[in-house]
């Protein structure tokens, strides 16, 4: 099941049943008092299903707003919806799938590429132990896929190596055009990536243009 802190009730459940294990990825079906759906960024409208948009939902267990923070509230709560900020989509049978963070997706050359799934191709590598996918700016194409990755110890791989080995499970232009290698990860106590750690460095001094 998926919670999150501004709707703690979980608004996508589910039960164990055999249609069930035909939906092993998925974070549940949304509950029938709570309204869920995804939405794409610009337009008000409801995405078919299967098209992956934000997230949003609303109902008697959604919050109020943060305390003392109006203008963040307005920003959650905007169009009457509560914005999860996670990318995801709802299939025919009502079961909704996250694909990613709203904010961790790169636009490059017009093309939506959802970092965790570039993430789990590098996964894949036997020399990779963990990495982190982020945008970088590009002259080019606004932004490119950037991968920056820990090896296994006594472990190798090149930057190509790594590219070619994402290209035999995702598209060729999901696939990262550039990669770097650290000895860790900046996380935060919990454990979380701090992805904007990663992306600080390339994008200071830079306005943000995707094409």
């Amino acid at each position: 099941n998926y919670q999150s802190r501004t709707s703690p009730t979980h608004f996508p459940y589910s039960k164990i049943t055999l249609v069930m294990r035909l939906h092993t990825a998925n974070i549940g079906r949304h509950a029938e008092v709570i309204r869920t759906h995804a939405q794409p960024l610009v337009t008000k409208r409801h995405w078919p299903r299967g098209t992956v948009g934000e997230i949003v939902c609303r109902g008697a267990h959604v919050m109020l707003g943060y305390w003392n923070r109006p203008e963040e509230t307005a920003e959650a709560l905007r169009g009457g919806w509560m914005h999860t900020g996670d990318g995801g989509y709802m299939d025919d049978d009502g079961y909704v799938y996250i694909v990613d963070r709203m904010k961790d997706m790169v636009i490059s050359g017009g093309e939506n590429v959802y970092s965790a799934e570039v993430e789990n191709a590098i996964a894949s590598h036997p020399a990779v132990a963990s990495s982190a996918v982020i945008g970088v700016p590009d002259p080019e194409w606004g932004e490119r896929v950037h991968a920056v990755v820990v090896l296994k110890p006594g472990r190798t791989a090149s930057a190509e190596e790594v590219r070619e080995h994402c290209k035999k499970s995702i598209a060729g232009y999901k696939a990262p055009h550039s990669c770097e290698f650290l000895d860790a990860l900046p996380t935060s106590p919990a454990g979380k990536v701090l992805k904007h750690e990663l992306r600080k460095p390339y994008w200071e001094g830079v306005d943000r243009q995707v094409h």
